[in-house]
């Protein structure tokens, strides 16, 4: 069974960066495809970035593409989102996700999901 650990969360102001990582336990295999995203107070979780098990089929939110990276390290079982130019609006708890097939924006689509990690950004 995979479980996902995601690290890296806190408080920052706008304009800064952060950077989220998220460890697998349990050994993914080829195909384990890797996913962020985020849900604010009040609202419904919202799609951030997927990439999947080499590096291709890396998609983003509209929000965020521009200033969010994605990027993962199979030796590592670890995938993680830096994240760049940080409005007051990308406060949410973050939370990464994994499945064995091609990156999917559909978080249906996700068996595995970490326990999240709050990003504050003040203004």
């Amino acid at each position: 069974q995979v479980q996902l650990v995601e690290s890296g969360g806190g408080l920052v102001q706008a304009g800064g960066s952060l950077r989220l990582s998220c460890a697998a336990s349990g050994r993914t295999s080829t195909g384990f495809a890797r996913a962020w995203f985020r849900q604010a107070p009040g609202k419904e979780r919202e799609f951030v970035a997927a990439t999947s098990w080499n590096g291709d089929g890396t998609v983003y939110g509209g929000s965020v593409k521009g200033r969010f990276a994605i990027s993962r390290d199979n030796s590592r079982d670890s995938v993680y989102l830096q994240m760049n130019s940080l409005k007051p609006e990308d406060t949410a708890v973050y939370y990464c996700a994994g499945r064995y097939g091609v990156s999917s924006s559909r978080e249906e689509q996700y068996q595995y999901w970490g326990q999240g990690t709050q990003v504050t950004v003040s203004s």
